[in-house]
C-alpha cells in the first residue's frame, strides 16, 4: 500500500470551497485549517493477450515484401490499390512515350530487414471493383481480382543507394520505379478525352480503371513502408524553337496517386513464431503488430474511485490520474521495437472508434506514448476518467475492460506564442497500426498508477 498525505497551508481553493459548504465557519477555517495532498498508488492490473489476426488498414502507407523474423515470426504482405486521377489533364499535342510506377519509400524509417537483398515484385491489373470495407485478410480473396497468368509488370530491386549520385543519396526517399505498359498509359488517357467528368469523381475512375495488385514475387528479409504510390505519363509534345527549328519538348506528368479517398489494403499474412507461441502459451502479455497479437486489461477504476470517495471527505478536488505501463523489449536480429504508440480503448468499442476515425476522449479511450529511455508506455492524463466515475458511480466490466493495442498516430505541430515559441501538438488521427513490424512483452505486475487529489482538513 502506498499512499502518502502532505500538508499545506489553506489555498485560495479551499477558501472557496468551504464559502459555498457553510458561511458561518469561514473566520475560523482561515486560521485553522488545511489542505492535504494525498498520493495513492497502491492500484494494481490484471489482463491477458488476445490474437488480432485481422485490421483494416485505414491508411495509405502500403506494405511489401517477405521477412523471418526469429522470435517474432514470418510476416508477408502485398498490397491492391485504386488511383486518385488529377482533375484535369492537357492532352494537347500530346504524344505518350511511357507509365512509371513509382513505389516512394522513407530511407530512415520505411523497413525492416537486409537492404541489400535483392528481391522482386510483380503488378498486375485488377479486373473488378474493390470491396469495401476491405482488411488485412483480403488475401484470401485477391486471386478473385486480377489474373495471374498475365503480369503488366516486374522489377528486381534492393534498398540502398550504394554507387549512386550524392543527390540520391542525399533524397529522404528512395524510389521504387516500376516501367510500366505504354498501353496503359494510352487507355488512361483515352479515358479522360472520352469521358473527363470520371477524371473528378474516384469512384467513376475506379469503373474505368479498377486499380493494380502488386505482390512479392522473389527472396525474402526485407519488408518496406511504402510511403507514397504514383503513376507518372512520359509524354512529348512537337514544337518549334524562336528560331524556327523543329524540336521537341519531354515531359512527366504525375497524374494517379494513391490518397485518402480512395481504396487501398494491405494483405498482411503474419505466422506467429514457437518462440512467440510459446510466450502466448505461458501468459505473456504482448503487443505483436501489424497484425498477431494485442493485451486486454481490466483497468482498477473502482478500487481507484473507492480510495478517493473514502480518503477524500467533503471538500477535494482530483488533481491527477496517471498511468505508467512498463514492458521489455524482446531481442531479436532484425532490429524490431515496441510500436510508438498504443490505444487503450474500451474493448466493446474498439471496432468502431476504428470505424469512425475517432480521437481518445479521455473516458472511453486513452492515447499512451513510449518513452525509450525509461521502456515504458505513459498515459499522463486520466483524470476526466474518474471524474466521470465520481458522477455516475462504480463502474460496469464493459467500462473498465480495456484493449491496448498498437496504433499509428499523426499529429500537428502548432506554434501558439509568437514571443515565446510556445507549441501545441494535436493528434488528427490514430489508425490502426499498418507500418514496419513492432513487438514487446508487457509487464503489467510493474505497472504503476497514481492517484493524487487534495482535501480539506478541519480543525475542531
Amino acid at each position: 500500500m502506498k499512499k502518502s498525505s502532505i500538508l499545506a497551508p489553506i489555498s485560495a481553493f479551499a477558501i472557496i470551497a468551504i464559502a459555498c459548504d457553510d458561511s458561518s465557519n469561514i473566520g475560523s477555517s482561515i486560521v485553522d485549517d488545511q489542505i492535504a495532498i494525498v498520493n495513492d498508488s497502491s492500484f494494481t492490473l490484471s489482463g491477458h493477450s488476445a490474437i488480432n489476426s485481422v485490421i483494416q488498414s485505414r491508411t495509405i502507407t502500403q506494405l511489401l515484401g517477405s521477412i523471418d523474423a526469429g522470435d517474432y515470426g514470418k510476416l508477408n504482405s502485398d498490397f491492391v490499390t485504386q488511383f486518385m486521377p488529377a482533375a484535369k489533364i492537357d492532352t494537347t499535342g500530346m504524344i505518350i512515350d511511357g507509365l512509371t510506377l513509382r513505389l516512394a519509400v522513407p530511407r530512415s524509417s520505411g523497413y525492416v530487414g537486409d537492404t541489400l537483398i535483392p528481391m522482386g515484385l510483380e503488378v498486375y491489373r485488377l479486373n473488378q471493383q474493390l470491396p469495401y470495407p476491405i482488411y488485412s485478410d483480403f488475401y484470401e480473396n485477391v486471386s478473385d481480382y486480377y489474373d495471374e497468368s498475365a503480369p503488366i509488370a516486374s522489377k528486381i530491386y534492393n534498398f540502398n543507394t550504394l554507387g549512386c549520385s550524392d543527390t540520391l543519396q542525399a533524397l529522404s526517399y528512395i524510389n521504387i520505379d516500376v516501367d510500366m505498359p505504354k498501353a496503359l498509359a494510352e487507355e488512361l488517357v483515352n479515358i479522360y478525352k472520352t469521358d473527363p467528368t470520371a477524371y473528378l469523381v474516384p469512384e467513376m475512375f475506379a469503373q474505368k480503371f479498377p486499380g493494380i495488385y502488386v505482390r512479392n514475387s522473389y527472396g525474402s528479409g526485407r519488408i518496406v513502408k511504402i510511403g507514397a504510390t504514383s503513376m507518372a505519363i512520359k509524354y512529348h509534345t512537337e514544337g518549334k524553337t524562336d528560331a524556327g527549328n523543329d524540336t521537341t519538348y519531354n515531359y512527366i506528368g504525375n497524374y494517379y496517386a494513391v490518397s485518402p479517398e480512395i481504396i487501398t489494403n494491405n494483405n498482411i499474412r503474419y505466422d506467429m513464431s514457437a518462440a512467440m507461441q510459446s510466450r502466448l502459451t505461458d501468459g505473456e502479455c504482448l503487443l505483436v503488430a501489424p497484425t498477431g497479437i494485442e493485451t486486454e486489461i481490466e483497468f482498477p477504476i473502482n478500487n481507484i474511485l473507492n480510495s478517493y470517495l473514502n480518503g477524500a471527505g467533503k471538500l477535494a478536488v482530483i488533481n491527477s490520474l496517471s498511468f505508467v505501463l512498463p514492458i521489455d523489449t524482446i531481442a531479436n536480429q532484425y532490429g524490431i521495437n515496441p510500436p510508438d504508440y498504443v490505444l487503450m480503448v474500451r474493448s466493446s468499442e474498439k471496432q468502431n472508434f476504428f470505424a469512425n476515425n475517432l480521437i481518445t476522449d479521455g473516458v472511453t479511450s486513452f492515447l499512451g506514448t513510449y518513452n525509450a529511455t525509461y521502456n515504458r508506455y505513459e498515459f499522463p492524463d486520466m483524470r476526466q476518467y474518474l471524474i466521470d466515475r465520481v458522477g455516475k458511480g462504480p463502474a460496469t466490466p464493459e467500462e473498465y475492460t480495456f484493449t491496448l493495442t498498437p496504433v499509428s498516430v499523426s499529429v500537428e505541430n502548432n506554434s501558439s506564442n509568437y514571443y515565446y515559441s510556445s507549441v501545441t501538438t494535436t493528434v488528427n488521427s490514430i489508425t490502426p497500426y499498418v507500418e514496419t513490424p513492432v513487438m514487446a512483452k508487457i509487464s503489467l505486475e510493474d505497472a504503476k498508477i497514481i492517484l493524487s487529489y487534495s482535501k480539506q482538513t478541519i480543525k475542531n
